[in-house]
């Protein structure tokens, strides 16, 4: 099996999934929404999830079927024009959406997000519980940009950064983003004929830049957006692949690790580049210390941190904060993003989880640190 066949093979066993719809394949070319497409997408989405997948659907086209309903003759440059296109055209695409996946029997929730929402860490820890739980209860999302109110989000790409954001956020296998092209050309196809598809590459390779070309009029997407976003989901191990949304089944066909479109995989496994992330991402705010069957239960099991294995707690730090875990002695053995404030934490420790809501007034998460956001350390 060759390189590019064994990275094709991970995509098989790939088990959460972001898959991006831009705004030509949702809008046909700017003609309104394509309402036969959406079926089509809602379709293989249920078909991917019934595999046993989880799966969230970032899709562009709020702005260009804003766009198509208000009689505007191209997207508009103005911010507050685009939000109001982004107010029309959210309208009609939720609404395509959802009666698709009603005749599935699949609920869907739509989910708005801003890049400023996964910026701040409390909002982050928000987003992702939100998440987990509707992936855990069987929905499907359906998330696009906050449009109405972003601003310069807007100038950040047709969703193809949303979509990595995302990945980074709920530690998806793979990403898929579907647009109106085969996938990444080692040329412009529409100004070289002889262009070839690049068939994988490294997310990192920083070569691939000078090979893309430019976006759309529909979305300010272009491929240069396409390959940033999978740089950016590469850093939490999510391997991406860039195809032709039009291709039939192409979401099955993938699935199956046929060789389509371009895929750009990440260079480290998941746990080696989640690792890297988090430790760069802010700086340690406090810690919590750990009973010796806490520690036990970290090192060797891999699971969440509960408060009945804390015993103190140093420092002030706010939900979303980066804490460190410590032993008897001292020694940080992980390090994670907490739920809850170092006043809570305190009221809460030694105590097991069915106690969180008597002891807060509120029914909070059940970890202090999931798992998913808890590296341990060397």
């Amino acid at each position: 099996m060759t390189g590019t066949e064994d990275r094709r093979a991970r995509l098989t066993r790939a088990n959460r999934w972001v898959i991006k719809v831009g705004s030509s394949l949702v809008t046909n070319n700017g003609l309104g929404l394509d309402k036969q497409a959406i079926a089509a997408w809602a379709e293989q989405l249920v078909a991917l999830q019934r595999a046993g997948k989880q799966v969230v659907l970032v899709s562009s086209g709020a702005v260009a079927e804003g766009v198509a309903r208000l009689g505007l003759r191209q997207r508009p440059r103005e911010v507050h024009l685009q939000q109001a296109a982004a107010a029309v055209g959210q309208m009609g695409l939720i609404q395509a959406y959802e009666s698709c996946f009603m005749l599935h029997g699949v609920h869907a929730a739509q989910i708005l997000l801003s890049h400023a929402d996964l910026s701040d860490r409390t909002r982050y820890l928000n987003a992702r519980s939100t998440l987990s739980t509707l992936l855990d209860m069987g929905t499907l999302p359906v998330v696009n940009e906050n449009d109405t109110v972003a601003t310069a989000e807007l100038c950040f790409g047709d969703n193809d950064t949303l979509a990595a954001l995302v990945a980074n956020l709920i530690n998806a296998d793979a990403m898929v983003i579907l647009t109106d092209q085969e996938g990444l050309f080692n040329a412009d196809p529409r100004e070289h004929a002889d262009a070839t598809l690049v068939s994988s590459a490294a997310a990192s390779d920083s070569s691939l830049a000078a090979m893309a070309g430019k976006g759309s009029s529909l979305g300010r997407g272009g491929m240069q957006t396409k390959l940033s976003a999978a740089r950016l989901a590469a850093r939490s191990g999510t391997d991406t692949v860039i195809a032709n949304g039009r291709i039939n089944q192409i979401l099955a066909n993938i699935a199956r690790g046929e060789n389509l479109g371009t895929l750009l995989f990440a260079d480290d496994e998941p746990v080696n580049a989640k690792k890297q992330w988090l430790a760069g991402q802010m700086r340690i705010k406090g810690s919590v210390h750990l009973d010796a069957g806490a520690v036990r239960v970290l090192q060797d099991s891999g699971k969440s941190l509960l408060a009945v294995g804390i015993h103190a707690v140093s420092g002030e730090f706010n939900r979303g904060d980066v804490v460190s875990c410590v032993d008897a002695q001292g020694k940080e053995i992980a390090r994670g993003l907490v739920n809850y404030d170092h006043e809570e934490v305190a009221k809460l420790k030694g105590q097991p989880s069915e106690q969180i809501e008597h002891m807060l007034g509120y029914a909070g998460e059940e970890e202090v640190i999931h798992r998913d956001n808890l590296i341990l350390s060397d």
